[in-house]
């Protein structure tokens, strides 16, 4: 019997890569920021349908680009359409097929699981209760995606606001992950 194969994807590295080159873009921003969305491709690929991009990458992103073909290029969205909630401004959103992947970043509120269970059902009552809680965190998502398969995440703190602190993984936020893969479907 033969075992399945356990070795990475190839964009792997890649996504993870651009996730952080993603997150610590929008970090530079500071704090407070709005929900961006970003298209990643393929560098090479891009390059070969838009000549012109070479003159806007550095001379290192040439480098790193022709010596993997899996390296890719964030292309931020803008004009997003206007919508009440992230998890609606996901399920409005799909992308060519020259879109390799997805990557989004959010800033959050969170408590530990015990003040969660304590939050009051009512939404008015649940959110004055989320602002005023001592033990709440502002957390930045960034989360990326590929078509075919792997997904990376970036959680950055307030409290912890430095790039050598960013938690990294392949699943810290499951279900942004599968929002942000169902915009690629």
């Amino acid at each position: 019997m033969t075992q399945p194969s356990t070795a990475p994807h190839p964009g792997q590295q890649a996504l993870a890569d651009a996730v952080r080159e993603v997150e610590h873009h929008v970090a530079a921003a500071g704090w407070d920021g709005p929900v961006r969305v970003f298209a990643l491709v393929r560098t090479q690929a891009a390059l070969a349908t838009e000549p012109g991009l070479a003159d806007q990458l550095a001379a290192d992103v040439l480098a790193a680009a022709q010596a993997d073909a899996w390296h890719l290029t964030s292309v931020e969205q803008e004009g997003l359409p206007s919508a009440p909630d992230l998890e609606s401004l996901l399920a409005g959103l799909s992308w060519p097929d020259a879109v390799d992947g997805v990557a989004v970043t959010v800033e959050r509120v969170v408590l530990p699981p015990a003040a969660e269970a304590e939050m009051p059902a009512d939404a008015d009552a649940a959110l004055a209760y989320l602002m005023s809680h001592p033990d709440r965190a502002d957390v930045r998502l960034a989360v990326g995606v590929l078509r075919d398969g792997p997904s990376w995440c970036a959680v950055r703190t307030r409290e912890h606001d430095a790039d050598d602190q960013v938690g990294q993984g392949p699943d810290l936020v499951p279900g942004l992950v599968a929002a942000l893969r169902s915009t690629l479907e």
